[in-house]
């Protein structure tokens, strides 16, 4: 088992940094669950390391063990004070660790009444998983490294449900109230949740039939989260990781997990607007710090990890993916924080690296959507495929787990990552509002150069009409000057006319004059 950073203690999570963003951090508070109308915020108690079938020979103390007894030691020591500042808080959790104590008695009661009729009965370490459930914090505290190598060997799937809930600290009878009122009420989701039914396992028998307790333990489940986290509301991707909850408990106690993995392991970051591209930039740096050469491929034939890595996140794993494995997952995801898909997806990357690098675009995404799981399917030679013996296929599930703890994901390199988007965003941010004030700018002075251009118009057409003003004025005058060059004429012919007539009658008064002398 991979060693792990003490700090692990609280799990993994998302706090808000100082740029007011949320980023992956290692130490990291354990968030409260609030619940409608409750001024008095419960916190919960921080998941660890555990697992199942517990072989005294691994039990060998190692630097990785050491790490995980540190981990789960923290752990306890942290819920010790916070149960000290929070009586309530104790009271509620020591009521679900009895509940589930009380129920451990009665599952251990029918196995051994149903063993002698079983013949291929689950080996389960009773004796140990009694002392476990007995007082859950105590021996996490004493014997963390067997519990640790529990955890990744696997929890038993009888057991399953129920070291879920007490590594989440679910169990809260005030939560299973809240959710039977909750279905009293009608959500506006309904039918898109009752659209999305059949979508979730249709050929799992739990869930086959349309009017079966599985299906309708699925939709109160729904409808009763998309009552209490209005913010979320239901989105699509939920349904399966409620049915991973349901094959583990009741309805109830499904709900309760639900409400934990949403706020304490931050599963609700992955539906809200902004997460889930911190969590594929935080995936896109780890492939390509940890997968290069995978890194160059996928840039090359342009993959981008939000074309198969959301339907992972989103769903746990669970949609597509082998029942058995996706039940390690959540193991792994409760005891680790959420953020162990991140080595789950790696190791998948990374063991199919070869066949990737040998495939182009749409044969990548057929290939992660489909056959990403055949590296640990067991081939058998009577029947090799699922199609042709009608049985579903076996896999490596436990080399499958253990590959993935090998991947060296440090809380130091998420951490680095989740600042480095942050970064980013603060310069996309910074751009976006330097675009915006150029966009603002431009838009001002467009809207003057386009009143620049109606004055101008104006004063062209203002123009136009002085100049045919003009024009005609010329022409007026042009005219005017004509018809004095023609009076002109008129006057100096008048004028010569005037000293002719003039002329005549002298010379007239004058021939008058002589002939009167003559006759004289």
């Amino acid at each position: 088992m991979p060693a792990v950073c003490p700090e692990l203690c609280c799990g993994f999570g998302v706090q808000r940094c100082g740029s007011g963003r949320r980023s992956v951090q290692t130490l990291r508070s354990v968030e409260s669950i609030p619940l409608p109308g409750d001024d008095d915020r419960r916190k919960t108690v921080a998941p660890s390391e555990s697992s199942t079938l517990v072989d005294q020979t691994l039990h060998k103390k190692s630097g990785s063990n050491a790490s995980a007894r540190s981990i789960i030691r923290s752990s306890m020591e942290f819920k010790r004070v916070r149960d000290e500042d929070d009586p309530k808080t104790k009271r509620i959790s020591l009521e679900g660790q009895h509940k589930l104590q009380e129920e451990f008695q009665r599952l251990h009661h029918e196995r051994h009444q149903e063993a002698e009729r079983e013949t291929s009965e689950e080996l389960i370490d009773w004796d140990f998983w009694g002392l476990v459930v007995s007082d859950y914090q105590a021996y996490a505290s004493e014997h963390s490294d067997q519990l640790a190598v529990a955890i990744e060997k696997g929890i038993p799937n009888t057991l399953r449900g129920m070291v879920w809930q007490l590594m989440s600290a679910s169990k809260d009878p005030e939560l299973e109230a809240t959710y039977l009122k909750l279905l009293k009420e009608s959500s506006p989701h309904e039918k898109a949740i009752s659209r999305d039914l059949g979508r979730t396992f249709p050929h799992h028998a739990f869930f086959t039939d349309g009017e079966g307790i599985g299906q309708e333990n699925l939709f109160n489940v729904l409808k009763a989260y998309s009552l209490y986290d209005p913010q979320v509301g239901y989105c699509q991707g939920l349904p399966f990781v409620v049915a991973i909850l349901l094959l583990n408990m009741p309805d109830e106690e499904a709900f309760c997990l639900l409400v934990r993995l949403m706020y304490s392991y931050d599963v609700r970051g992955h539906f809200l607007p902004e997460m889930p591209k911190l969590q594929q930039r935080l995936f896109d740096r780890l492939i390509e710090e940890m997968l290069p050469v995978l890194h160059i491929h996928f840039l090359r034939q342009g993959i981008k990890s939000s074309m198969f890595c959301s339907q992972w996140f989103l769903t746990l794993f669970s949609y597509r993916f082998p029942l058995d494995i996706v039940f390690r997952i959540f193991d792994n995801c409760l005891a680790n924080g959420i953020e162990a898909i991140f080595s789950f997806s790696l190791c998948l990357l990374a063991k199919n690296e070869e066949k990737l690098l040998s495939l182009k675009f749409d044969e990548i995404l057929a290939f992660l959507n489909t056959k990403v799981f055949d590296r640990y399917q067991i081939q058998d030679d009577n029947h090799s495929s699922e199609g042709e013996s009608g049985k579903a296929p076996k896999y490596r599930t436990n080399e499958f787990v253990q590959d993935s703890m090998t991947m060296k994901i440090t809380p130091f390199m998420l951490d680095a990552y989740a600042h480095e988007y942050e970064d980013m965003c603060r310069a996309r941010d910074a751009h976006a509002l330097e675009l915006d004030a150029l966009r603002n700018s431009n838009r001002n002075l467009s809207a003057q150069v386009k009143n620049l251009e109606s004055s101008l118009a104006q004063l062209n057409t203002e123009h136009v009409e002085v100049l045919n003003q003009l024009v005609m004025s010329r022409l007026k005058n042009e005219e005017l000057e004509g018809e004095l060059v023609r009076y002109k004429l008129l006057y100096a012919e008048a004028m010569h006319q005037n000293e002719d007539a003039l002329s005549s009658h002298r010379l007239s008064m004058i021939s008058k004059r002589g002939s009167g002398g003559s006759r004289i």
